[in-house]
């Protein structure tokens, strides 16, 4: 998620308008609210101070606002939290050992990523079992896009709505 959506998310999760947010740091009047919509619009970016003031008010650390590093382990967690925000991705167990899902009460982004997840999957095993080699597996990932996917297969639709 980028910058700017973290910001909106975290005003709104509680509660407050950008005039508010705004006023609270230190912008005064009309000022308030336009610079707020400047770094929820990434027409701006605050500098670090104000990060963390904006950390503080939502009671939140700065790295879940700024943009994820994922080079570090707590980067890749901040990254995580934000998937499981925008898109439901969801920690749980399976057999004891902790695994992400897809939350199914978000129907759309469920039916969509569970396709590329098994498409994921799909081409995995197949390296796995020498189908392909691990060079064609790397070129299918760094060329990855969703024009390269096809619709919803009618098993998985029908396994969508089996849970709902």
């Amino acid at each position: 998620m980028a910058f700017g959506k973290r910001l909106r998310f975290f005003r709104n999760r509680k509660g407050l308008t950008q005039k508010q947010v705004g006023e609270t740091v230190g912008f005064q009047g009309k000022t308030s609210e336009v610079r707020m919509a400047q770094y929820e619009t990434e027409a701006r970016t605050p500098k670090d101070a104000l990060v963390k003031q904006l950390a503080d008010l939502y009671g939140i650390s700065p790295k879940a606002i700024t943009v994820p590093d994922i080079d570090s382990e707590v980067g890749l967690m901040h990254t995580l939290f934000a998937l499981e925000d925008m898109y439901g991705l969801r920690i749980d167990t399976i057999d004891d050992v902790p695994c992400l899902t897809l939350d199914h009460g978000k129907s759309n982004t469920y039916i969509r990523m569970l396709e590329f997840f098994e498409q994921w999957q799909g081409m995995s095993a197949k390296v796995k079992s020498g189908e392909i080699t691990a060079e064609e597996y790397d070129n299918w990932r760094y060329n990855y896009s969703s024009e390269d996917t096809p619709g919803i297969h009618v098993k998985n639709l029908a396994r969508v709505l089996d849970l709902k």
